[in-house]
């Protein structure tokens, strides 16, 4: 019955003339939804081609490739699902469009979202454009978002599964790239797209999510990082200046975070949060306990994405400054010829981030988004 629903709920978005041996090209990760997702495509008749990309290269210490068993994985369900499925490698214009700022980000002492640019400089940047080259215009992926056309193109819409939507990661793609895209997993909960999997008996159906950012897996983060920002052991201090202990690279820490800090007890006994990084001294600042200054009623945002929307001065939106972050309410004014938003929100909201995105919606459309300043 789920599969019968979900075929049902691409034919409302298209009619069936068009998509009956319409050729589309799916990104194909090796997991449980990009699976489902062409399981639902080529139930629903078209002419599906999978295609895994190739972003990274390296090894785990027992010197197995997990991009390598990713692949195999799209190859059990394209065999499954009697596809044809191709590889291509993206590693250097992921290691020079998203990599690469990641560090230099994190250099700068903000939090970057590689996920972010990655959606918009990879998945549907050069996979896009390889899809054209061999002649197919439509593709698709297994996000969990969906889009909608109205009489200026195409919106960007939140996905029924709100804790699994992936709209804030595609708050950088363009009103363009979204032209020709479908995201059949919209309508459909993660449990609803495990049940579709088993039903099918797709090799993944029981395959456990990916956690974290996809070019460090399972390792240790610091250590990661470590391997290309020279980390040096620096002081940690209270908000009135007090020496308190020793943190082992600011780098390390974002803030709000309440982890990682080596401090004994002591004080008030409860835990510390990082309020504020000084790059330039390396030092960290840490407060015992909530306090005021881990929320704030103002952000702003620069290089706002508008996905085709307009934003006029104190526009009523939703905003979250995170993933999964609750939709909080808020006031919006255009800057620098719209270049830049200034968001004030209705409550104080804890630990926003410089580096992370600032994320606009306007009931289930997602307006787009900036990099909180």
């Amino acid at each position: 019955m789920l599969i019968k629903h979900a075929i049902s709920a691409l034919f409302s978005t298209m009619k069936r003339s068009r998509m009956e041996k319409s050729k589309i090209i799916v990104g194909m990760s090796g997991g449980v939804d990009s699976s489902v997702a062409a399981l639902l495509l080529k139930k629903a008749g078209y002419d599906v081609i999978g295609l895994f990309m190739h972003n990274w290269h390296e090894s785990k210490e027992d010197g197995s490739c997990s991009a390598e068993e990713d692949f195999a994985d799209v190859r059990r369900v394209s065999d499954c699902l009697d596809i044809p499925y191709y590889t291509i490698d993206l590693s250097q214009e992921y290691s020079k469009r998203v990599f690469k700022l990641f560090i230099d980000e994190y250099k700068s002492g903000r939090t970057p979202n590689p996920d972010v640019l990655c959606n918009r400089e990879i998945k549907f940047g050069p996979f896009k454009d390889y899809a054209s080259k061999i002649g197919v215009n439509l593709i698709a992926t297994g996000h969990y978002a969906g889009t909608k056309k109205n009489e200026t193109g195409v919106q960007l819409t939140r996905a029924k599964d709100e804790s699994k939507d992936q709209t804030y990661f595609l708050n950088q793609v363009t009103t363009e790239q979204l032209n020709n895209v479908i995201f059949p997993l919209t309508e459909y909960s993660k449990r609803e797209v495990r049940e579709i999997a088993k039903s099918f008996g797709l090799p993944t159906a029981y395959k456990k999510d990916s956690t974290g950012i996809c070019f460090i897996g399972e390792r240790n983060f610091r250590q990661f990082l470590s391997e290309y920002i020279p980390m040096q052991e620096g002081e940690i201090r209270n908000l009135d200046g007090k020496y308190l202990g020793k943190h082992q690279g600011v780098f390390n820490y974002t803030i709000g975070q309440r982890k990682g800090f080596r401090l004994g007890g002591g004080g008030n006994g409860q835990p510390y949060f990082v309020i504020k990084k000084d790059v330039k001294n390396n030092i960290l600042y840490v407060n015992q306990g909530e306090c005021d200054l881990l929320y704030t009623t103002m952000l702003v945002a620069k290089n706002f994405n508008y996905i085709n929307s307009a934003i006029i001065d104190d526009d009523r939106v939703l905003v979250r400054t995170r993933h999964r972050q609750a939709l909080t309410r808020a006031s919006v004014f255009p800057e620098d010829n719209g270049k830049s938003i200034r968001v004030v929100f209705d409550e104080k909201v804890r630990a926003v981030t410089p580096g992370q995105y600032a994320v606009l919606y306007k009931d289930n459309i997602c307006l787009g988004g900036g990099v909180i300043d």
